[in-house]
């Protein structure tokens, strides 16, 4: 899991562009399939933002949002637009967090009529926590324009395959009747959350803004602009509550020691030795390769390393832990060390050393990429 990391998706051009606003350090991210994502960054914190479009509908948001699940392996996924209110204590504008997703479509036809048959999705405990202690607490609308700030509501939202814009039509009885308690009604949850899930229940939240009532006002309430409104006011709330999800996991991870910043091992080992018996070496953790003792075959150890410390980088700058200009400098620094290796010389291997060393100070904001940097430096001092 990339724990610096959330997606947030959207349906419309007009809900990606006000989340698109609050991030800095942009760059894209091309899928191999074609999808373009972007990364960027909340302002100065540690929370990074994969920022994807997937269209109306729960099919292609649930394609889409499995495929920038398994591209970025983010934290969490925020689903983040406008909808339709279904409560008449909801005022355009106001915010809603899904406390729940209806797929409310499935049903079965029988003789006497159609019969629900419902999936849902409901919040994860935590991200529900951090989202209502967000929502009391109140700074997230800070910036909005003047005027009284929106309501944040928490209810179960309706998501179905068609847009509702009616309070008597057959759909808008079936939702009332089937599932009377949702707040609010749109096109694309469902789908999202049923990615999530699928995805080792990956925590997904659903954040969507009022901007029309789903009564048959629709045309007047965009005329009236609240769907660019509504958007500013979910966008604002979900860029929040992506800062505070990365936050609160950070909080609950070992602090990192040490040069390298790695985490400290949990496990401890004894060892007691009588008579003539010995202990060679017992460890309770070990990541990567590693070698103990005299080895003829170091260099080939380090090759492997080298080749390992490739591919991570490679992870790191998709996850944009590396801007473009760092990876270019550290993938030619990588192609040095690996010449050096071949020439296999006194003078390369000494080379080998400095490269190395240029190479962690490209990198040392990435702890995991600087960890296993030392570690090849200590076997490359050992060739020289």
């Amino acid at each position: 899991m990339n724990s610096t990391l959330v997606v947030i998706l959207t349906a419309l051009n007009l809900e990606y562009e006000a989340v698109r606003e609050k991030l800095t350090d942009l760059r894209v991210h091309r899928h191999p399939a074609g999808t373009r994502f972007e990364v960027g960054r909340l302002g100065r914190t540690g929370c990074r933002v994969a920022l994807g479009l997937v269209g109306k509908g729960n099919h292609p948001a649930a394609v889409l949002a499995e495929r920038a699940i398994a591209e970025f392996t983010p934290a969490a996924v925020l689903f983040v637009g406008v909808a339709g209110g279904l409560w008449p204590s909801i005022r355009l504008g106001d915010v809603v967090v899904a406390t729940k997703i209806y797929a409310y479509h499935g049903g079965t036809s029988e003789d006497d009529g159609l019969k629900a048959r419902p999936k849902a999705w409901e919040i994860p405990h935590g991200p529900s926590q951090i989202a209502h202690h967000l929502a009391r607490r109140g700074d997230w609308a800070v910036g909005l324009s003047a005027g009284t700030p929106p309501a944040v509501h928490f209810g179960p939202i309706a998501a179905g395959e068609i847009v509702q814009d009616s309070a008597v039509s057959e759909q808008a009885r079936w939702v009332r009747e089937h599932y009377n308690d949702a707040v609010a009604i749109e096109m694309e949850a469902a789908g999202v959350a049923q990615a999530g899930h699928l995805n080792h229940a990956l925590p997904v939240v659903v954040v969507r803004g009022i901007s029309d009532r789903a009564d048959g006002s629709k045309t007047v309430t965009d005329g009236e602009n609240w769907q660019p409104r509504a958007v500013a006011h979910a966008a604002a709330f979900a860029t929040a509550l992506a800062q505070e999800l990365i936050a609160e996991g950070a909080a609950d991870r070992p602090s990192s020691i040490g040069k390298g910043g790695s985490e400290p091992m949990s496990i401890t080992n004894r060892n007691i030795a009588t008579g003539n018996a010995r202990v060679g070496v017992q460890a309770g953790q070990i990541y990567g390769n590693v070698t103990v003792g005299p080895d003829r075959d170091r260099p080939v150890d380090l090759t492997a390393g080298i080749a390992e410390l490739r591919d991570r980088m490679r992870k790191a700058h998709r996850d944009g832990q590396l801007d473009e200009e760092t990876y270019a400098a550290a993938e030619s620094e990588l192609d040095v060390a690996s010449d050096c290796l071949k020439e296999n010389t006194v003078r390369s291997r000494g080379t080998l050393v400095v490269t190395l060393k240029r190479l962690r100070g490209l990198v040392v904001d990435v702890a995991e990429l600087a960890a296993k940097l030392a570690a090849l430096i200590v076997v490359a001092k050992g060739l020289s």
